[in-house]
C-alpha cells in the first residue's frame, strides 16, 4: 500500500534531497540517474543482512536506468567498520573501473552508509554517492548531513569525511524486516531529536510511542514521524555544516553514550547507549539546577516504553576511560550537551575533571532511575486512536516537512 510521500531540500553547499515512501527501492535508478547524469557505473555497497533482502530491485532499477551496476557485500557489523572493509570497497571501486562522473549507493544501516561514504569521500578525492538507508536509525539520523566515518582501535567515527550525498531514498518499507531490538535501537536518536529542539515531538511519542505495532498499523504516521525528524536534523545541518558550532547539539547523549558503547565492547545497540548518555547528563543536570526535576523520569520512561533498555555493566571509570576517545573533546576539556528542559538544549565546553563528576553522578542516577520503573506497576497504556487522520493531536497525512523552515 502506497502512502503519502515527502520530500525535503537540504540546502548544504552540496544540496540535495531526501525522499521518504513506500516503493522508493525500486525508483533508486531513476533518481540516482537524475542526480549523476553523466554516470556510467554504479556501485552498490551493503552488507551480509541486507544485501539478500533489498539489492536485487536496486539492482534492478540502476540497470534499467542505464548503469553498470556492481554489487559490493561486506560483513554485517559495528566491528567491520574498520580500515580493512574501507581498503575492500576501495579496491573494488578501482576494479570496477569507476571514475569521478560515477556514483556509488550505500543500500543498508549506520555502518553501511558511513562505509560506503567515506569510500566515496576517498576514492579519486570525491565521487558521488546516494544514500538508501534501510533502518530507522540510518533513515533519521545518520544518512541525512553528509557525515561518513571509520571507527579506529583507540575510538568510534576516528577517521572519516564530511561528504553530502547526492540524494537520500528512505524506503519505509524496509522497516518491516527490522527485528523488535533493531527498530528501538532507531528510536534513541528519534526521542533525542525531540529532547534538543521539539518539545511537541516528545509530548506526541508520550501519547503515542513509535514500535513495531505502530508500524504494522499506521504506516503513514511512521513516515510522517521519519519526515519531522529529518526536519529537524535539516535545520541544523542546513545552519552548521562542518559541526563548528550548533550541529554539535545532535550529540546530545554522545559523549558518555559512545563511552557506554565501547566499555561494553559493542555488544549494545547504538541507541540504547545513546539512550543511556541522555538519562545521565539530564540527571546530572537536575543536580547542577540546570533542567527542570522532572526531566530525567520523563526521558527514561519514554526510553523504556521504545523498547530500549538502560542497563549497562560498564563502570564510571570504564565509560570515562573510552569517553576520552570522544571527537568533542580538545584537551582538557570537552564539549557537552546539557538539556535545560524537554525541546531545549545548548552547549557547554567542559573540564574534564567535571566531566568525570558528571559521568559519574549520572550514570547512577540511571541506575536508580532503571531499578524505580522495574519496580514500578506496568503503566496503563493510554487509549490513543491510532487513525491520524481523525487525531487531533497530528495529521500525518496533511504534514509538510517544507513548511517546517
Amino acid at each position: 500500500m502506497a502512502i503519502p510521500a515527502y520530500t525535503l531540500d537540504i540546502d548544504t553547499p552540496q544540496p540535495y534531497q531526501v525522499h521518504v515512501g513506500t516503493f522508493l527501492l525500486e525508483q533508486v535508478g531513476q533518481i540516482t540517474r537524475s542526480v549523476v547524469e553523466t554516470a556510467e557505473r554504479a556501485l552498490v555497497i551493503t552488507d551480509s543482512n541486507v544485501g539478500p533482502l533489498y539489492a536485487a530491485p536496486v539492482i534492478d532499477g540502476l540497470e534499467a536506468a542505464g548503469f553498470a551496476t556492481s554489487l559490493e557485500t561486506f560483513e554485517a557489523g559495528e566491528e567491520h567498520k574498520r580500515m580493512e572493509t574501507l581498503s575492500t570497497l576501495l579496491e573494488r571501486a578501482a576494479e570496477e573501473q569507476l571514475s569521478r562522473r560515477d556514483a556509488i549507493i550505500a543500500l543498508g544501516g549506520g555502518v553501511v552508509g558511513d562505509m560506503a561514504g567515506f569510500a566515496a569521500a576517498t576514492y579519486m578525492r570525491g565521487i558521488a554517492f546516494v544514500q538508501v538507508p534501510t533502518t530507522l536509525l540510518a533513515m533519521v539520523d545518520s544518512s541525512v548531513g553528509g557525515k561518513t566515518a571509520i571507527d579506529l582501535a583507540h575510538g568510534k567515527n576516528l577517521a572519516g569525511a564530511f561528504w553530502q550525498p547526492r540524494a537520500v531514498i528512505a524506503d519505509v518499507g524496509c522497516l518491516g524486516t527490522l527485528s523488535d531490538g533493531q527498530f528501538a535501537d532507531g528510536c534513541g536518536e528519534v526521542i533525542k531529536h525531540a529532547m534538543i529542539a521539539d518539545a511537541e515531538l516528545f509530548e506526541e511519542l508520550e501519547l503515542t510511542p513509535l514500535t513495531p505495532a505502530l508500524l504494522k498499523q499506521d504506516l503513514s504516521r511512521v513516515a510522517w514521524l521519519i519526515a519531522r525528524n529529518i526536519d529537524i536534523k535539516r535545520a541544523v545541518v542546513v545552519e552548521d555544516e562542518r559541526e563548528s558550532g550548533l550541529r554539535k547539539l545532535l550529540n546530545f547523549g554522545h559523549s558518555i553514550g559512545h563511552g557506554v558503547e565501547a566499555a561494553e565492547q559493542y555488544r549494545m545497540g547504538h541507541g540504547t547507549c545513546v539512550g543511556i548518555g541522555m538519562v545521565a547528563i539530564a540527571s546530572a543536570s537536575v543536580t547542577a539546577e540546570i533542567c527542570p526535576e522532572d526531566v530525567p523520569e520523563r526521558l527514561a520512561s519514554l526510553l523504556v516504553r521504545h523498547g530500549l533498555s538502560l542497563a549497562f555493566d560498564a563502570s564510571a571509570d570504564e565509560v570515562y576511560a573510552e569517553a576520552l576517545h570522544d571527537k568533542k573533546r580538545a584537551g582538557s576539556s570537552i564539549d557537552l550537551v546539557v538539556p535545560r528542559g524537554v525541546g531545549a538544549a545548548s552547549l557547554a565546553p567542559t573540564h574534564l575533571d567535571e566531566f568525570r563528576r558528571i559521568l559519574e553522578v549520572g550514570l547512577t542516577c540511571t541506575h536508580a532511575l532503571k531499578k524505580q520503573l522495574d519496580e514500578e506497576p506496568p503503566a496503563r497504556e493510554r487509549e490513543t486512536e491510532l487513525n491520524t487522520a481523525n487525531a487531533d493531536h497530528i495529521d500525518a497525512r496533511s504534514y509538510d516537512p517544507q513548511s517546517q523552515n
